[in-house]
């Protein structure tokens, strides 16, 4: 018995045949497809494992879209904050080892001058005035030790988050007439003039050691690089939201090629005939005044003087 005749019995067989060129195709694509998939992950293996032995900066390639391409971008993105921290060690490495190489130094001299004047009280210990003379020598590099190794802990604390500041509304007047009253004498004795100048009744939240500290350095450091007759004013003004405080003296000034340096440690210009000073003033300053959440800018013209100027925002509610 037929069903439909030849072209009819042909028809099932045309429809598994198209069935079974479909399904080849699909599976041609789909294992092609996987091919790709592979040699891609492959190749993602191969750069992750150079980066990892350090030959290879950077990411994996991805420029296209789709599952696969996001999870590459996921793993640049852990690569790229592997590199940030890795950085970011480097330079704490490289710090650390200046940092020591810089105290090594700063100690040397101290230490050889007390080497020497010990020396010398030895072979002189019958001659009062030879041994009065060195004894205030020795007692000058000692001091000068204790100030090294006083900053470098206040430093050290600072940069550690070891200290807690404790804020409470300091009269300016009273805070600064303090400094004042701290080198007075030494301004006196180098026939330097200090003033101060601002309104009595300004109030600071701020935490009076360390902030008394900062802005003793600065004038110290006015007082370090001005000469008899040269004047430095202590200066203060308050608006609504900021409250500014500058140290300005009329002294030498700081060369150009200074400026942006200062306020590193252990900083030392060409250009300056202060041989005493280690290069901690400034820094510390500034990491006080930063940790008050405030900001320090420096003017200078050679022989014309420089300016120191700080600025506070006032915290509103």
């Amino acid at each position: 018995m037929e069903y439909g005749g030849k072209g009819t019995m042909n028809l099932p067989v045309a429809l598994l045949c198209c069935v079974l060129c479909g399904a080849l195709t699909a599976l041609w694509v789909v294992c092609h497809r996987l091919g790709q998939q592979e040699r891609k992950m492959e190749d993602a293996a191969r750069q992750i494992t150079e980066y990892i032995l350090d030959r290879r900066k950077g990411g994996i390639e991805c420029n296209e879209e789709g599952a696969i391409y996001r999870l590459f971008h996921e793993v640049n993105s852990l690569v790229a904050i592997a590199d940030a921290h890795a950085d970011s060690e480097r330079r704490a490495k490289e710090f650390l080892r200046d940092t020591v190489s810089d105290i090594s130094h700063q100690l040397k001299t101290p230490i050889a001058a007390l080497n020497i004047y010990n020396g010398i009280l030895q072979q002189e210990a019958d001659n009062a005035d030879t041994v009065r003379k060195f004894a205030g020598l020795s007692e000058q590099e000692l001091d000068r030790l204790e100030s090294l190794v006083q900053s470098l802990l206040k430093m050290a604390r600072l940069d550690v988050g070891a200290i807690t500041l404790e804020q409470s509304p300091e009269n300016l007047s009273e805070l600064l007439g303090q400094i004042k009253g701290q080198y007075s004498f030494r301004a006196g004795q180098e026939g330097k003039e200090l003033v101060l100048a601002g309104d009595e009744r300004s109030v600071l939240l701020c935490d009076r050691i360390w902030l008394t500290e900062a802005i003793g350095n600065l004038v110290k450091n006015a007082l370090d690089h001005t000469t008899q007759g040269d004047r430095i004013q202590i200066r203060w003004q308050q608006s609504p939201c900021l409250t500014t405080i500058a140290v300005e003296d009329s002294g030498s000034g700081i060369h150009p090629e200074d400026l942006y340096h200062i306020f590193k440690r252990f900083y030392r210009s060409r250009f300056s005939k202060d041989t005493q000073g280690v290069g901690l003033g400034l820094p510390l300053a500034k990491s006080i005044i930063e940790a008050h959440q405030g900001s320090i800018e420096v003017y200078s013209e050679p022989g014309h003087g420089t300016t120191f100027t700080i600025c506070f925002p006032i915290m509103t509610k």
